[in-house]
């Protein structure tokens, strides 16, 4: 099988990408690396906002998608937004082969709190699960606990489990053959 490549989006920090590495190999049973390039989210920054548009940044990781890759997850530290939204935790192409995560507001210091990586590191996997399920033509579950549920604040995130239920689960083994 092809390999699911992490791609840092700016400065990520190294042991991040270690552990969603590690983590989604174990999850989703499959190979994943991290690509040895950045990819730079400047021009994506909306100065108004104060934030990077995520479908920018999507379509600028489409250069890195190519036959010897599954799909390619791109990972960040700023914050995202699109238009109709005050600001979104990821963004995937539907059923396509790019999709971002971001992990500012999976800080437990984004909302005045101390940090803690372990929280951080459950959130961001939960997130890359989702956002991955995307890509393979996966909709949002009704079954909160499942990835494939939908977030609209870091609580919901926090319920949910980092791993997808029986039902979205065969869709994505389905989608892998």
């Amino acid at each position: 099988m092809k390999p699911l490549r992490l791609l840092p989006v700016g400065h990520v920090e190294g042991e991040l990408l270690a552990f969603l590495r590690s983590a989604l190999r174990q999850s989703l049973h499959i190979p994943c690396d991290i690509l040895p390039v950045v990819q730079d989210p400047s021009a994506t920054f909306h100065a108004e906002r104060r934030q990077y548009h995520s479908s920018q940044i999507l379509a600028g990781m489409q250069k890195f998608v190519n036959g010897d890759s599954w799909r390619v997850l791109g990972v960040t530290d700023v914050d995202l937004y699109i238009p109709i939204l005050t600001f979104v935790f990821g963004e995937a192409q539907t059923d396509g082969e790019c999709a971002v995560v971001s992990a500012r507001r999976r800080r437990q210091e984004f909302y005045g709190l101390a940090p803690d990586a372990g929280i951080l590191e459950q959130r961001l996997l939960k997130e890359a699960i989702h956002e991955i399920g995307h890509t393979c033509d996966l909709t949002h579950c009704d079954n909160y606990l499942c990835a494939m549920a939908a977030s609209h604040a870091v609580e919901w995130i926090d319920i949910k489990d980092a791993a997808l239920c029986r039902e979205c689960r065969e869709k994505l083994e389905s989608s892998l053959q």
